[in-house]
């Protein structure tokens, strides 16, 4: 089973990067990981579009094409998700005809340093997989609060309850996959 990742955190010492690591940490044998490079796509351009496609753009559709699954993980910016995670769902899903992102089930986890854990910044990119036709799973759910807590300088997990939550999301993100196959 592939798995896409897209981390919407460009920073290699993000929470949502430890997140993302603790997530494959406790997935299912089966499942396999692909992580796909975002921070190299340019800002979407019609005009760039029209010209040819980017290499890093065709790049990121092939991923999404050969992917059983995607998971989403992202932090929350501005009560949102970050541009660069915006971005590439814009880049990957034009042409709307020629979507890859069309019927493909996912996952969404979020790690913040805040209260919210990144709930704000999911429920955006719940909206957009609407007009993507992207599946997303709906529980269990993984909202990281307080994160700086939770893991350690190595950027592990310690925090047992939430390591519990993140492997029933792992296991039930399988299954959710295997629902599409």
């Amino acid at each position: 089973m592939n798995i896409l990742v897209l981390l919407g955190s460009l920073r290699n010492g993000s929470y949502n990067r430890m997140a993302m690591n603790s997530a494959e940490a406790v997935a299912p044998k089966e499942m396999q990981f692909e992580f796909a490079e975002i921070g190299d796509l340019p800002l979407y351009n019609q005009d760039v579009e029209n010209a040819g496609i980017p290499a890093p753009v065709v790049r990121l559709k092939d991923q999404i094409r050969k992917a059983d699954g995607l998971l989403f993980v992202t932090p929350e910016y501005n009560y949102s998700m970050p541009g660069v995670l915006k971005n590439a769902i814009d880049w990957a899903s034009r042409p709307p005809k020629e979507n890859p992102f069309n019927g493909k089930p996912c996952a969404i986890m979020s790690a913040s340093t805040g209260m919210g854990g990144g709930a704000k910044a999911q429920y955006h990119l719940r909206q957009s997989c609407v007009f993507i036709n992207v599946i997303p799973m709906n529980r269990p759910e993984v909202i990281i609060t307080k994160a700086m807590e939770k893991f350690d300088a190595e950027g592990t997990l310690t925090d047992e309850a939430t390591k519990k939550i993140v492997t029933a999301f792992m296991q039930s993100f399988k299954e959710w996959v295997e629902r599409f196959h």
